[in-house]
């Protein structure tokens, strides 16, 4: 269960580490903070197929790693068998003896 967990976990790390490379190699396809800062459409310059396989692979990896989460949380989230119980031995709580009750008479002195 173990190494399935930890293959899960590196496949989504390689599929993470493909995104951002991916998503940073994509040309700006104008508008946001591109265009704010000078950066020039893609429209002018720029092969729309090019985008069209960048679009694809980022659609991609992302739902590949959505889908190896779920399933890294379907294999790992099933609870264990634990072994039911073992009945213990109880025993009664140990009695004590009451406090005594017996005081000794108060003698109060007479005042004049």
């Amino acid at each position: 269960m173990e190494t399935i967990f930890v293959l899960l976990m590196v496949l989504i790390m390689i599929a993470s580490v493909l995104l951002s490379i991916v998503v940073m190699a994509q040309n700006p396809k104008g508008g946001g903070l591109s265009s704010t800062f000078g950066g020039a459409s893609s429209a002018q310059f720029g092969v729309q197929r090019t985008n069209d396989f960048m679009e694809k692979a980022t659609w991609s990896l992302g739902a590949t790693i959505i889908i190896l989460i779920l399933i890294s949380v379907v294999v790992t989230g099933k609870p264990k068998q634990v072994a039911p119980p073992m009945p213990t031995k109880t025993e009664a709580p140990a009695k004590t003896a009451p406090a005594s009750q017996t005081t000794a008479p108060v003698s109060v002195p007479a005042t004049k």
